[in-house]
């Protein structure tokens, strides 16, 4: 094979690379019109080599945000530095489809993307090159490991039968809650909720039913709630209400509507209609209380009192 023979055959093995291989090729005259398209391209594109060349990049691809890939582009350019993109940054150059099975729950192609300088037999900067990489398989394995470990802390804070927070979430809540209105002066109130004779629901009707019962109840609460109040299962069928920024009287109101509520509730179980109601004592923040524990007792004392005065009703601290 003679000199030439081989250097064709090169330059031919070259070629067929370049239309084969798994990445975008692009290649950008100074003033972004496309003079080389790969295959990857055109089959992401739909659109030919010969469809795309000289054509200004931005009126082709109107979704590239031409401001910030000149900025990108500009370094590449004057100092002959090479510029990378990751998806993380900015999801995609070109709003290609993303046509895996694997990753089908990605809508679009997430792309990696290198920039780098092509030169004359001068030196002199003429074209830009565009290397395009599918990450989508790694984009779309990040995002669902992060969005599990979201759902991971999220049942970690989270009581399994009601939804609601669990004693040891609802507690930091409410350590972070007595430190910011003992630093800030503002009111706010605590509710403890318990369930009347819910020992008789359960020996009458089994454990079953006082899930049932519970579930019943956490949903009442849910219903009352105000997107800044925080509520958890603080144990057994004793809930625990953070209402901030509330003064008793005020969560007065929260406590008689939520007593109520229960009371009108008629759940079913096993075709049977269960009745429940519910006892709540209230405890307002009070300067003098030493650490969050004082007011969770301030609580509950109120929430003895109800109990001891017939259930099914809601007694402040204090008496007031």
């Amino acid at each position: 094979m003679s000199q030439i023979t081989a250097d064709v055959a090169e330059i031919h093995w070259l070629m067929d690379m370049f239309q084969t291989v798994d990445v975008g090729l692009v290649v950008l005259s100074a003033d972004y019109r496309i003079q080389v398209w790969n295959g990857f391209m055109e089959n992401h594109s739909g659109l030919t080599p010969r469809q795309v060349r000289d054509r200004y990049l931005f009126d082709l691809f109107s979704e590239i945000d031409e401001d910030w890939l000149r900025r990108k582009c500009d370094p590449v350019i004057l100092l002959k530095n090479r510029a990378f993109t990751i998806w993380e940054q900015r999801p995609y150059i070109f709003k290609f489809r993303n046509y895996r099975p694997i990753t089908g729950s990605a809508e679009y192609m997430y792309q990696n993307c290198t920039i780098f300088p092509l030169t004359d037999t001068r030196g002199v900067v003429t074209h830009l090159c565009i290397i395009i990489y599918d990450v989508t398989d790694v984009a779309v394995s990040r995002m669902e490991l992060e969005s599990m470990n979201g759902r991971l802390q999220t049942l970690s804070k989270t009581d399994f039968l009601t939804g609601l927070h669990n004693r040891g979430a609802w507690e930091d809540a409410l350590i972070n809650e007595f430190k910011r209105v003992k630093r800030s002066g503002h009111q706010s109130t605590l509710l403890m909720v318990d369930i009347d004779h819910f020992k008789r629901v359960n020996d009458t009707y089994g454990h079953a039913a006082g899930d049932v019962v519970i579930k019943q109840v956490a949903l009442a609460v849910k219903k009352n709630l105000r997107s800044t109040d925080i509520a958890g299962r603080y144990g057994g069928e004793e809930f625990a209400v953070l209402l901030v920024d509330t003064s008793a009287d005020q969560a007065l109101f929260f406590a008689e509507r939520l007593r109520k509520n229960v009371e009108a509730m008629q759940i079913e179980f096993n075709q049977q209609l269960l009745n429940v109601t519910v006892s709540i004592g209230l405890g307002d923040f009070q300067a003098d209380l030493q650490q969050y524990r004082d007011w969770i007792e301030r609580a509950d004392k109120a929430l003895y009192q109800s109990k001891a005065g017939g259930r099914n009703q809601v007694t402040k601290a204090g008496g007031i």
